[in-house]
């Protein structure tokens, strides 16, 4: 029942503010792309990305959890095997469609294919298969959105991409390496005013159940009650990439900073309509006994700073979320009397020293998320999960009635400081605090390609020892190099990682400790 908190940690990803690239939706665009057109143009961007990997112990041969599985999954055949591979693709494509003028664009975001395993879908028998089938969803339209430039601001309204800051809490998927993508149905307001950026925006995060309306191809929410709403403000002060860059250039620094509000709520909710159960529910059955009352609110506070020097770059971003549900069960007919609460922390920091164009950077990054005393981390949220037992690495953070908080912080699954550890067993930042030196070194440029060597090492160790295998903090150190080969529209990098794990990942039951786990991944991006 706990897996209700999972909008409590992801309630800013309904939020659409900073990023570092155009094809992002940001609160700072301000119709900076839009200048006199005689005639509709349309711009077009994106890429094809392909990605193959192997896997070494991932489970790190220290044997089954208390509910009887290994941490990450191996080969079925063979559970003593030690390495997995895959490939997978993606087709991005970014449109922006400008009416003659200037005040009207249409912009949209498309993948095909996305995160496709290669050869997962032959046509026919296996051995004998000459062609691949194509996925049910073969094409996702992840943004659709218009803009309107207005002589006091701009209005924009659609799905569309958001993100904030660091991409902590809301993170617009548009990194190259990126799986996940946050967009919100919404409304927006912007405008410039007194040197910052001002932003009220309104999100229908979720509309109840749907009717058809008679002789439309249309339909209407029948129970307005059970909508799911959120409301932001924000405001920043910002300055675009070819800014920052000249003011370098001179020898100054730039200081930018912003910070939002936002508030999302619920008065009714129908948990069959995401709660799997032995028979289907008619919520509207017995007078509507299958609406239950919720009452849930939550409020997330932001806050996020940017200083660039000539000779550096300082980030940080720190996230405040507190929610309350009075009503957390999920069982029609069967009430609780304790409401469930919520308080979670996340902060994080990121430091590049040296000049953009310098033969060698290196920085130092570091964060936190708030924990939980509940066994497992609670990276993954699930309404059916039971309740994890110490010696298992996920699972609610909530137990009604014995348990009726949720505090652990949830990094967005995008904003990725490792390879390993928390990317790929554990799932995301969640319950830990960890350090991250890492360095950069150009070994050679020509005047149309690039190639560059990085090293990153991550130390962690959770925040609550009791989330954790063994009961112990200490995580883990991981190794995280790559050689990295950039020309133009073509990018390729191989990746290599090893993952040292601490004492917090030993088996207690069975005495078995914990072994080195390793990762090769192979990307290859081809950009337009």
């Amino acid at each position: 029942m706990s897996s209700t908190f999972w909008c409590a940690a992801t309630i800013a990803a309904a939020l659409c503010l900073i990023t570092t690239t155009a094809r992002a939706t940001g609160f700072h665009e301000t119709g900076q792309d839009y200048i006199p057109r005689d005639k509709t143009e349309v711009d077009l961007s994106g890429y094809l990305r392909t990605r193959g990997e192997a896997l070494y112990n991932l489970d790190l041969d220290r044997g089954l959890q208390t509910n009887g599985q290994p941490i990450f999954p191996v080969p079925q055949s063979d559970p003593s095997a030690q390495t997995l591979t895959h490939w997978d693709m993606r087709w991005r494509t970014d449109m922006r469609i400008y009416a003659p003028g200037s005040m009207v664009g249409v912009k949209a975001r498309i993948d095909v294919l996305d995160n496709v395993a290669l050869g997962s879908l032959p046509e026919g028998i296996p051995s004998t298969t000459q062609t691949q089938r194509s996925p049910a969803d073969v094409v996702r339209v992840r943004r659709a959105y218009g803009e309107l430039v207005l002589p006091f601001g701009l209005l924009a309204a659609g799905r569309m991409g958001t993100h904030w800051g660091l991409g902590m809490v809301a993170n617009g998927g548009d990194c190259l390496d990126c799986d996940s993508a946050d967009a919100s149905d919404r409304v927006a307001f912007i405008t410039p005013l007194a040197g910052h950026i001002w932003a009220l925006a309104y999100d229908f995060s979720a509309t109840g159940p749907q009717g058809s309306r008679r002789v439309q191809n249309r339909t209407i929410g029948i129970e307005p009650t059970t909508d799911v709403r959120t409301v932001t403000f924000a405001w920043l002060r910002w300055k675009d990439d070819e800014t920052r860059a000249r003011r370098r250039r001179a020898d100054k620094a730039t200081v930018e900073y912003g910070s939002y509000i936002t508030h999302r709520w619920q008065s009714d909710d129908i948990p069959s309509s995401y709660v799997s159960t032995a028979q289907p529910i008619d919520p509207f059955a017995n007078g509507g006994s299958g609406i239950m009352a919720r009452g849930f609110r939550a409020t997330a506070f932001d806050a996020w700073i940017r200083l660039t020097f000539p000779w550096a770059r300082i980030e940080a971003e720190g996230a405040f979320i507190t929610a309350t549900i009075d009503q957390p069960s999920l069982v029609p007919g069967l009430l609780l009397r304790d409401p469930a609460k919520s308080r979670q922390i996340g902060a994080v920091l990121q430091s590049e020293f040296g000049a953009p164009d310098s033969l060698f950077t290196a920085g130092l990054d570091a964060g936190y998320a708030s924990g939980d005393r509940a066994p497992g981390f609670g990276a993954i949220q699930s309404p059916n999960a039971a309740a994890p037992q110490p010696g298992d690495l996920d699972g609610p953070q909530a137990s009604p009635r014995r348990d009726n908080r949720v505090d652990n912080f949830r990094f967005h699954s995008d904003y990725r400081i490792d390879r390993i550890l928390f990317r790929e067993i554990i799932g995301t930042v969640t319950d830990a605090v960890y350090a991250r030196p890492h360095a950069r070194l150009r070994l050679t440029r020509t005047r149309s390609a690039q190639l560059s060597a990085t090293t990153d090492v991550v130390a962690s160790r959770a925040v609550d020892a009791s989330s954790t295998l063994s009961g112990k903090a200490p995580l883990g150190i991981e190794i995280d190099p790559s050689l990295i080969f950039e020309t133009n529209g073509f990018l390729a990098a191989l990746d290599y990682a090893v993952l040292f794990p601490m004492s917090g990942f030993d088996n207690v039951a069975t005495s078995q400790s914990a072994k080195i786990a390793q990762l090769v991944r192979l990307r290859l991006n081809y950009l337009f």
